[in-house]
């Protein structure tokens, strides 16, 4: 679980930290709207339900990013969005409960100066795969190139030890795991799910969305007999010709979030 939890619910996977002793930093509106499209658009394509979530570097100070206060994806709008320093430390929350993961990103952040957003999630096909030791994510079709030859698997035993819940509650679990992304986009986490990155927030949800199909055909196809997987330079010729044009999916995803929110709001709801 990452906190994704009702503020009046059990406290352990969330957190009520008091902002940090600075002023938030104005953003662009468009930053922060697609920020919120980008947690409809994981909802809608089956990332995340209740938990999980996606950030985003702050566009005019590097050193902060922009993350939904604690609560489900799909019902976020721009005034639950906060502002958070690499220490992990919200700078406006103004009382609202943060995720317990926010670790995930604050140290993501840190390490790779060329990550500009992160998807976290628990997305059904992915899981599996985070706990089949001869059976690793790999990428199959020219959609996941991204995930290189194979994904790599955070074991947060060995960095946290054997008891854990197995979030990445602190920043040394944060740390830990931000080490791993050096082979591959993805790093799955055994028995949790999966964390991305990418230079874009629009790749991060290109990426996290086409992960978790890549897993499903994987599966399917592991029942039909031997696969044939992408080798390494086939992956690297599908990044790079199919991601420059992520922007025929989030355009068509973008529309779809848009039409459900406003049947939403013709409802009532």
């Amino acid at each position: 679980m990452c906190g994704n939890v009702n503020e009046n619910s059990a406290e352990a996977i969330s957190a009520q930290v008091a902002d940090a002793a600075t002023q938030p930093t104005a953003t662009t509106h468009k930053l922060l709207d697609d920020l919120v499209l980008a947690n409809h658009i994981l909802f809608n394509n089956g990332v995340v339900d209740a938990f999980g979530h996606v950030s985003v570097r702050h566009d005019v100070r590097p050193d902060r990013f922009l993350l939904a206060r604690n609560m489900a994806p799909d019902n976020g709008t721009i005034d639950d969005i906060v502002e958070f320093n690499l220490d992990g430390e919200p700078v406006n929350a103004n009382g609202h409960r943060v995720y317990l993961e926010r670790f995930i990103h604050s140290e993501i952040y840190r390490a790779r100066s060329d990550v500009m957003a992160v998807v976290h999630s628990h997305s059904h096909a992915i899981v599996p795969l985070s706990v089949a030791k001869d059976f690793p994510l790999r990428p199959l079709f020219h959609m996941a190139g991204f995930i290189g030859t194979a994904a790599p698997v955070f074991e947060i035993r060995d960095a946290g030890g054997n008891g854990t819940d197995l979030l990445i509650s602190n920043q040394m679990l944060g740390r830990a795991l931000s080490g791993l992304f050096k082979s591959s986009a993805i790093v799955l986490m055994r028995g949790h799910g999966s964390t991305v990155v990418a230079e874009t927030l629009q790749k991060v949800v290109y990426r996290a969305v086409y992960a978790e199909i890549n897993a499903r055909y994987q599966m399917e196809a592991n029942k039909l007999g031997p696969i044939t997987y992408l080798t390494e330079e086939e992956a690297r010729s599908c990044v790079t010709s199919i991601e420059g044009q992520i922007q025929r999916p989030w355009d068509l995803w973008t529309e779809q979030a848009r039409m459900k929110a406003l049947a939403k709001r013709e409802r009532g709801v």
